[in-house]
């Protein structure tokens, strides 16, 4: 399980020169002490989750997933299991189930990027927070198996495609971090 303790100290360790992110950190600060349930889904507030920025084997591009529920293209992942002992695992597990691909490595298990985004409400479920905790891997094959219960799509979109205005903001932030080597 995780621990409250070990996830204020990876943010405490994390710089960044993007000031949405350094308000973003102090945001998933704030929210980890205040609250002791901080990766429970029943937390109305929001939640912690993991993802994967995945480089490929060849470099250049990263792995994107047609998330179903949000209709739009992001990196994977999602909520922390019960058996999860670091976000990292939360990753790679999302990873492993969204894409097939459990041949990744972990290139630092420093935060690679911290974003805070809003869930809308869906079903019985209210509109809230993701803390989202993010980590870079690199791919040791291309080869992709989505599973379309979770994702519409998935695919290794250029890096060069992504670092443009048009580009959302924290899909963005990574494709710069990759191109100047900031992991």
């Amino acid at each position: 399980m995780l621990k409250k303790t070990d996830l204020l100290d990876l943010l405490a360790k994390h710089q960044t020169d993007f000031p949405e992110e350094a308000a973003f950190r102090q945001q998933v600060e704030e929210f980890l002490l205040r609250n002791d349930e901080f990766w429970q889904r029943t937390t109305l507030e929001g939640h912690i989750t993991g993802s994967a920025w995945v480089l490929h084997p060849a470099g250049g591009s990263v792995l994107l997933i047609h998330h179903k529920k949000l209709d739009r293209w992001l990196q994977p992942g999602g909520h922390v299991d019960e058996t999860d002992e670091t976000v990292a695992q939360t990753a790679f597990r999302e990873l492993a189930e969204e894409c097939g691909l459990s041949n990744a490595s972990l290139l630092s298990p420093q935060l690679f990027d911290v974003d805070v985004h809003e869930i809308p409400a869906r079903g019985n479920e209210p509109a809230h927070l993701h803390y989202d905790l993010r980590f870079i891997f690199q791919a040791e094959t291309a080869m992709l198996d989505a599973n379309l219960l979770e994702v519409k799509n998935i695919r290794w979109v250029p890096l060069a495609e992504l670092t443009g205005a048009e580009t959302e903001q924290s899909i963005r932030r990574m494709a710069l971090k990759t191109v100047e080597g900031n992991f």
